[in-house]
């Protein structure tokens, strides 16, 4: 089964468990209903120095699927740590706040002989953030990011390069989230001057839960540079074993090239399994 099949299976199953839980939702009061408290939305932003998550924090497990044997190289582990933190104490202009943000990503071939890690990328970041509410209700927030990404290596394989970011997410109910990122590139690496070609150039993505909150989905899609309809997919389901944790069970599909810096250039069709810690709120992407 080819990678495109895996994917639009995916995509149908939740799309089908969206629209059963969409027409769910429609026939339950507003009491069972997943709201967003906007006062203490607001507090959340206005109380500094404030520490949390920034993107989804995961470890998982999986091998190759589609056209590729599954093997001991292409088998590994994949964890992400990410991390927020609030610089300044007062709100500034606009109700506006900058952020630190800080990302790594890790490849680790544990089924090889000394169980190297293969990749590891690291994604520092500072960020003015502004957060939207219309009629009392929080929507969503814009963020103006610089950003470094590189993978600390030196010679043939050194990457790196440096984004001018603009992401937004918008919450349009509360089962449903929709964003988007763009990005101004400057490219400093030697190694991969054509990167944008492989790691895209802007990102958009849905994510959906459903109104228990226990069950979430959200497929991302990332544009590489070029007029071809040429995407890198991210789709992932997660599911809270319990009701009052933050750890779900977690599966990630990743078709498309740029998974990593050090073989960005390389199309990987793989699925992993794990568990992830999500930010409240809304993930980043």
């Amino acid at each position: 089964m080819t990678g495109n099949r895996i994917l639009l299976m995916i995509v149908a199953v939740i799309l089908s468990l969206a629209g059963a839980e969409r027409c769910k939702a429609q026939i339950v009061s507003t009491s069972t209903q997943p709201e967003i408290d906007t006062d203490s939305v607001r507090r959340a932003f206005d109380r500094g120095p404030y520490f949390g998550l920034y993107k989804d924090n995961y470890f998982i497990f999986g091998t190759a699927i589609g056209n590729e044997k599954p093997s001991k190289t292409n088998t590994n582990i994949k964890f992400q740590i990410s991390i927020a933190q609030r610089l300044t104490r007062s709100t500034l202009p606009w109700n506006t706040y900058i952020y630190l943000f800080y990302s790594q990503k890790c490849f680790w071939n544990v089924l090889e002989n000394s169980m190297p890690m293969t990749d590891l990328n690291f994604n520092p970041g500072i960020g003015w953030t502004k957060p939207f509410f219309v009629k009392n209700r929080y929507v969503g927030k814009m963020t103006l990011i610089a950003e470094h990404e590189s993978n600390g290596r030196d010679g043939a394989a050194s990457r790196s390069w440096n984004k001018l970011s603009l992401a937004a997410s918008v919450i349009i109910d509360p089962l449903i989230t929709v964003h988007g990122k763009i990005w101004l590139p400057i490219i400093d690496g030697q190694n991969n001057k054509d990167i944008l070609d492989y790691s895209g150039i802007y990102q958009v993505g849905t994510s959906f839960t459903t109104a228990n909150q226990r069950f979430g989905a959200s497929v991302v899609l990332v544009k590489r540079r070029g007029w071809n309809l040429n995407y890198n997919t991210i789709v992932e389901l997660n599911y809270r074993l319990f009701k009052r944790d933050n750890q779900y069970i977690f599966i990630q599909y990743y078709n498309g090239y740029g998974e990593g810096l050090l073989a960005y250039k390389e199309f990987h069709s793989e699925i992993r399994a794990g568990i992830v810690i999500k930010p409240r709120l809304f993930s980043e992407f």
